[in-house]
């Protein structure tokens, strides 16, 4: 699917201040995929302790069971496009919809392992299509004058769909007396957890009824008197609807579909700027940014803290990342891209660095000592600080602006598919790493976040 994020020609009216609080409830409500993301990335992060036990099984199994979900979101990116650009982007959003809710229910309520693992596949699915149609719906249906700020509400719902997750958790595991397995409506706790997400599903489903068509889709499916009603909607009466509906179908007729043999060239396969892409997504990952929002909770009990307080934790870093994505959208623009991700690194660096320092250290009674205990906690909130506001936004700024449009399609596919490659070795090699050694661990992703300094 390509973005109709064209630029209204010079002089064309900004949406009216009327029309203004209707784009945003339009905006909004597509970036619930965005918030649903999020949500459904992190949420297992409390149920990972309690599906090792209910299920008795080692580390490398349960890492397959909580990365298994990347090889649906995968398959979800790769194919959205494709079903956006023939059946139109609020019925992808409904499907995506559809979809989360069945995960939701399914992962609550699963009759063994295996089909826990299905409803993940089946969950990733819905993310990768959420990380896909609510870009390109948000940049399609927003005026020129808004769209860049309207543009960020998919990032921002992302990051509070992972401190939501995180919040309700908590909340969940409180209400159980602190145990992951306590019974709660006659549930587990972390079943409990994992059917939340139909709320916020069910509520995206009904607010992709309220919103419209976007035009570009309209337009390609013949529906021109229809586009020109949604263009009134969101641009304001003023705007001349002939000049827009003829500018857009000017930029679809003019715009080159870019295929796999575009990026192919040079010595190694791939043209050096793809690869360039590559590297950005694989670094963005082999960081261990992941491993933060998938495991926190079970990170620290292994170290000793209390569950109800590793839960506090993941809550309290999700903040964090908030507040590093916010950083990052205020800066990006006014100090650029490169410095930003130099600051990040060397932050990440330093985060990450102490991280392994401190689980280097030996548990006492179960604990990490106090010292190591605190720098670690702190440490961490460094780290995705750091990472949040440099590399978390930097490198989706850079891929949407490093390619020739003649490739820019295709390479950016293959840059999100590796990213998505990345973030399972990372997601499913961890539980395995930390039984090895936590602090080499840790070492392995400071080795990669010194590596990505630019």
């Amino acid at each position: 699917m390509t973005s109709s994020a064209q630029p209204l020609k010079s002089g064309a009216p900004e949406a009216h201040p009327e029309h203004l609080g209707h784009v945003i409830f339009i905006a909004a409500a597509a970036a619930m995929g965005g918030f649903l993301f999020g949500y459904d990335s992190a949420v297992i992060n409390g149920a990972v302790e309690a599906i090792r036990h209910r299920y008795d099984i080692g580390s490398a199994a349960l890492a397959q069971v909580i990365a298994i979900a990347l090889i649906g979101c995968a398959i979800g990116a790769a194919t959205a496009g494709r079903i956006a650009d023939r059946i139109g982007r609020i019925r992808c959003m409904q499907i995506s919809a559809v979809l989360f809710t069945v995960s939701a229910v399914g992962s609550a309520l699963p009759f063994a392992l295996w089909d826990l693992a299905f409803w993940r596949i089946i969950g990733g699915f819905a993310i990768g299509m959420a990380s896909v149609i609510g870009p390109a719906y948000i940049a399609e249906v927003s005026p020129a004058a808004y769209r860049g700020r309207l543009g960020s509400f998919q990032q921002a719902a992302i990051v509070i769909g992972i401190a939501i997750s995180q919040l309700v958790n908590w909340g969940i595991l409180n209400a159980a007396g602190g145990d992951q397995r306590g019974e709660i409506m006659g549930l587990e706790a972390w079943q409990v957890m994992l059917g939340v997400m139909v709320i916020p599903a069910v509520l995206y489903g009904l607010l992709s009824f309220a919103i419209p068509e976007s035009p570009r889709f309209l337009i390609s499916a013949g529906k021109d008197a229809r586009a020109r009603e949604v263009l009134r909607e969101v641009e304001g009466d003023s705007v001349d609807l002939d000049a827009r509906v003829a500018e857009i179908e000017h930029a679809m007729k003019s715009e080159h579909k870019s295929v796999f043999k575009d990026l192919l060239g040079g010595s190694f396969f791939f043209k050096p700027i793809v690869w360039i892409g590559i590297g950005l997504s694989v670094f963005q990952q082999f960081v261990g940014i992941n491993v933060a929002f998938y495991y926190s909770s079970t990170l620290w009990q292994s170290v000793g803290v209390d569950p109800s307080e590793s839960f506090f934790y993941s809550f309290t870093t999700s903040i964090i990342n908030i507040v590093g994505t916010v950083i990052a959208m205020i800066f990006v623009d006014r100090i650029g891209r490169k410095p930003l991700a130099l600051i990040g690194s060397v932050g990440m660096v330093i985060g990450l660095g102490l991280e392994a320092w401190a689980f280097s250290f030996d548990l006492v009674d179960g604990k990490l000592p106090a010292t190591q205990g605190w720098v670690a906690l702190i440490a961490a909130h460094v780290f995705v600080l750091f990472f949040a506001l440099s590399w978390g936004v930097v490198v989706w700024v850079f891929l949407g602006e490093m390619f020739p449009n003649k490739i820019r399609a295709a390479a950016l596919g293959v840059a999100a598919s590796a990213q998505w490659i990345a973030n399972w070795a990372i997601t499913a090699s961890f539980p395995s790493l930390a039984d090895w050694n936590l602090s080499l661990t840790y070492v392995i992703y400071t080795v990669f976040a010194a590596l990505s300094i630019p």
